[in-house]
């Protein structure tokens, strides 16, 4: 692939904003399929030019009301069709939409909404109404809310209702495309507040389209292919609003909605995507699953672990760029008709090209597991403030690392070790916060991520660390939390864990038992129950736990294994105390809850 800097792909998106793709994906491909949802028992779609004539429809709706060029409108919708129109028909004004996650509850509405100065607010249902009701005196600058879903009639008047937006006199497509510039705010995304108060990543319509260019030269697919994938996170997040709301404008995808992340796995055999992004712990859970239902069979548990190890050696090589041996190609032949063909047909991950992780560090483990099941994984590095992705390679996959720099983006260490970049793709600042900004991005315009990395001969970037979540033992050891736990979870029975240990004499961990797999070995190992509740306190878990841990460690030194653990009773949820809305740890919340069981651990 020709290297291009990013001063070239300043040049090849010169004058690009959200809107002007929309109009070019419209002329090019109208009659596609652009979004689909499940509507019922049946599967419902909107064409591209669907997708459009409600987006200037529900613009000229929005105009109305007064939203113009550098107004800002909050956006409070589940993973929907509806919200595509909604975050686009705000664009199309000239406006900034800025989605806020659906679990906000009435005073962090009160404070992302007052803190963006959004006049408008945009929200799903009632429900979502009554918690902006209950702040509502404390939003002054906000002028309307509109709701999407009311079949009872339960708003009050003043509300503006969807159905009613959607009959407005559309604007026209080619003028509104016009409105908003390449400089113009086109999202600001709130980070998840794993410590402190959410900050405003502005991120505007020239980050979108860098960001979107370098990825599609990254991506191992052909422009306006109409790829199908599904989407399922919180649009609040950048990962989701870049894969399947930016690139899906750009590069044509046929996008199906997921509104409840739980209902995925019962999506997949349906739409079987062809791009599939996922942060880890799905990955994992569909790990779990598989182990869970071959546990059963033990023949055909080690024929398929036998078949996997085929897949995983000839993947590698594939990554390699080697031509197969004679002997290998046979080999794999065969695996791929008995064991691993069937196996992602059944997850509905039989047509993916591209499999992405993302948002949190995933196990060498589960990605060789995904590759030896002959899933094209490949693991992607960045942030908010980089507008997704600063490093990913999809072809040429190295396990344990997070490839090398996106096209055009420059990648580097700072003297301490931290990973910094700068391109097209680094944000704009923190909204209202210069402190914040000048703390996270340079006078050389360097974004400083806070996470430490290291580089291979190759240069590829493995993260060891984030800078601010390092253990320092009561020793002055420095220990990383992150790698700790990836070994924990490496163990069949343990599905999620966080290691403890700042400022104490020794590091442990808070267990969570891996709910799939756990009544499967319980059965397996003819235990009298496979009642998640007992069996965590049952001797024979607690002891194979322990051996689980003690083997984990074995890699570690002294000072950094595990010396003691506790199991929680509950698995951890997303946008949790314990996890944020994409899966990480929230390490101060985890902390908090579990004060009473940590200090048990060190008593």
């Amino acid at each position: 692939m020709p290297t291009v800097t990013s001063e070239d792909l300043d040049r090849i998106v010169e004058g690009r904003t959200v809107p002007r793709l929309l109009r070019e994906t419209v002329d090019s491909h109208g009659d596609r399929a652009a979004l689909r949802w499940k509507d019922g028992d049946a599967w419902a779609e909107w064409t591209w030019s669907d997708y459009a004539r409600r987006a200037t429809a529900v613009a000229a709706a929005l105009g109305e009301l007064g939203v113009g060029r550098g107004d800002r409108v909050t956006i409070m919708l589940t993973n929907r069709p509806e919200f595509h129109v909604a975050d686009m028909a705000v664009l199309l004004c000239g406006a900034t939409p800025v989605s806020i996650y659906n679990s906000s509850s009435p005073e962090q509405i009160q404070y992302l909404v007052s803190h963006c100065e959004a006049g408008v607010a945009l929200v799903e249902n009632v429900e979502f109404l009554e918690r902006f009701a209950k702040v509502r005196d404390d939003l002054p600058a906000l002028r309307h809310i509109g709701v999407v879903d009311d079949p009872d009639g339960l708003a009050p008047d003043e509300v503006h209702r969807w159905d009613s937006m959607l009959d407005a006199s559309a604007v026209d497509l080619d003028a509104s495309s016009g409105i908003a510039r390449p400089d113009d705010l086109a999202t600001v995304i709130y980070t998840s507040g794993t410590t402190g108060p959410p900050k405003g990543v502005m991120i505007d319509h020239a980050n979108v389209a860098w960001t979107v260019e370098s990825l599609e030269r990254a991506m191992p697919l052909e422009r306006f292919d109409g790829r199908r994938l599904v989407s399922y996170l919180p649009m609040a997040h950048i990962a989701e609003r870049m894969v399947s709301h930016y690139m899906g404008v750009q590069l044509g995808y046929e996008v199906t909605s997921c509104p409840v992340a739980s209902d995925l796995a019962g999506y997949m055999p349906h739409v079987r995507p062809e791009i599939f992004f996922a942060v880890p712990r799905v990955w994992e859970k569909f790990q779990a699953g598989v182990n869970a239902v071959l546990g059963a069979d033990p023949e055909k548990a080690a024929g398929f672990e036998a078949s996997r190890g085929v897949g995983l050696k000839a993947a590698l090589a594939r990554a390699n760029g080697e031509e197969l041996p004679a002997d290998l190609a046979g080999a794999y032949e065969q695996a791929e008709e008995q064991a691993l063909r069937p196996v992602r047909e059944l997850l509905g991950l039989d047509q993916v090209v591209a499999g992405i992780t993302a948002a949190a560090p995933i196990t060498v483990d589960t990605l060789e597991f995904f590759l030896g099941l002959g899933v094209p994984i490949s693991e992607l590095y960045g942030m908010s403030e980089s507008t997704g992705p600063m490093t990913w390679e999809s072809r040429r996959v190295k396990p344990g690392t997070v490839g090398p720099a996106i096209p055009g983006c420059e990648v580097a260490l700072a003297d301490d070790g931290e990973v910094i970049c700068r391109g097209g793709n680094v944000f704009r600042g923190y909204l209202n916060d210069p402190e914040k900004t000048a703390e996270t991005l340079d006078s050389e315009g360097w974004l400083h991520s806070g996470d430490i990395g290291e580089f291979d001969d190759d240069g590829y970037l493995s993260i060891v660390d984030r800078k601010k979540e390092l253990i320092i033992t009561a020793g002055g050891k420095n220990i990383s939390p992150a790698n700790l736990e990836a070994a924990l979870k490496s163990v069949d029975l343990i599905g999620q864990a966080c290691a403890i240990g700042d400022q104490r004499k020794f590091v442990s961990a808070l267990l969570v038992l891996d709910q799939e797999y756990l009544p499967v070995w319980a059965a397996q190992h003819g235990l009298d129950t496979t009642d998640p509740a007992e069996l965590r306190t049952h001797p024979e878990v607690l002891a194979a736990v322990e051996a689980g841990v003690q083997e984990a460690m074995a890699d570690f030194n002294n000072a950094e294994r595990v010396k003691k653990w506790t199991i929680l009773p509950e698995e951890w949820m997303p946008d949790s105390v314990e996890l944020t809305p994409t899966m990480k740890l929230k390490r101060r919340g985890i902390h908090e809850k579990y004060a009473e069981e940590i200090e048990a651990l060190y008593s």
